[in-house]
Parts: structure tokens; sequence; C-alpha cells
């Protein structure tokens, strides 16, 4: 049983279901949650991964760190010490800091779909905690084609965008994820914003390997 907190749209979470894990959705905030008024209880998920809001940490940003990305870093850590899991996966920004969390052993790792045999260039950072001092083996198959730069979740805010379809394929998805009540920018925003699939599976398999 895992608790999934920033959830978006559940490209994350697609990757722990395909593997069996059963994941439950806290409060999110595209759907007019707040994570700040969860009070999670402690001793019922096996489990919590998310992936905090990373634009303060972001290499890309143009405008000053406003404090919201530390801020759920803390609310994260926060939950994980309410509900002390077996495991957490924190998903974000290779620039983010380190969590700490009592008691639990860190991991740290970068991932690409181009580790995996895909053609984006969209490296996220991992940090794997657990009390028993697991460690994570990641299977790489390195792509060697033309490599596709890197999707923004902006990218809807442009005049010369891939369509749709595209971007949404270049996430791992096998067809364009339907949201009808989001407008345009809306739909490539929550798209990029998401972790590629191939990411999502390869690291819930090597969880449950380990």
């Amino acid at each position: 049983l895992v608790l999934s907190l920033f959830s978006g749209i559940g490209l994350l979470d697609s990757g722990f279901q395909s593997h069996g894990f059963c994941v439950v959705a806290g409060p999110e905030k595209i759907l007019g949650g707040d994570v700040r008024d969860f009070q999670a209880l402690p001793g019922r998920f096996d489990g919590i991964i998310g992936g905090s809001p990373c634009q303060d940490f972001s290499k890309a940003r143009r405008t000053p760190p406003t404090g919201y990305g530390l801020e759920m870093l803390s609310e994260f850590v926060r939950i994980v010490t309410e509900v002390q899991p077996r495991w957490f996966l924190l998903e974000n920004v290779p620039t983010v800091p380190t969590v700490t969390v009592q008691r639990y052993h860190i991991q740290r790792f970068d991932l690409c779909p181009t580790d995996l045999g895909y053609p984006q260039r969209r490296r996220r950072h991992f940090q794997f905690g657990s009390r028993e001092g697991l460690v994570l083996n990641i299977e790489r198959s390195v792509f060697t084609g033309e490599k596709i730069p890197t999707l923004t979740a902006s990218e809807g805010r442009r005049t010369s965008k891939r369509t749709f379809d595209d971007f949404c394929e270049l996430q791992g998805l096998t067809r364009a994820v339907e949201l009808p009540d989001f407008h345009r920018a809306a739909r490539y925003k929550v798209v990029g914003n998401g972790v590629h699939t191939a990411v999502a599976h390869e690291v819930a398999r090597a969880i449950l390997e380990a």
C-alpha cells in the first residue's frame, strides 16, 4: 500500500500500479487539495512516493525562488515522519536539496528516459529512503539514436509546439491523456510536469525487487 503525494495526473503512480502496488492519492493541488492540511495515519502505508514542486530548484527558472519548493519538501518530510513507512521515494530535479529523515538511509540517483532506451532527454532526480538500508538496482539500456530535447511544462504556451498527441507520446504514454476540462496550456503543463512512464516503471520495478 503506497501513499502518493503531489500526484499530478498520476504518471509516477502508473509505474507503481503496473507492478501491483496499491496507490492511494493524497490531496492534489490541481484538484483543490492542500498537502499542508493533510494528516496521514501512522503505520498504514508501506511506502510513500511523490514529486514535490521543482520550480525553485530548476536551473531553467527565470525568477527568484519563492520558498514554496522548500516548504513542500518540508511537508513531504513531515508526512514521512508521521507515517513511518518502510521506504519513501522523492522525485525532483537534480539540484534539489537532500532530504533528511531520522532512521532512514538515503540513496540518491538520476534517471533519464534515454537511460532506458527512449529518445527524450529529461533527467529526473530521485531520493530513495528506507529504514532497512535497501539499495535500488536500476537496469539501464542506453538510447543510441537521435535524442529529443527535454519536454517543458510551458510548451503549451508557445506558438511553435508539438501536437499534444506527440507531447504525450514523448512522455511514454500510448495515447493522449483525456483532459476535457483543462484548457490547452494546462493540458501540456500537467503532462510536462509528470515523470516519463518508463522512468516510473523502472523505479517501481527496482523497489519491488529490493
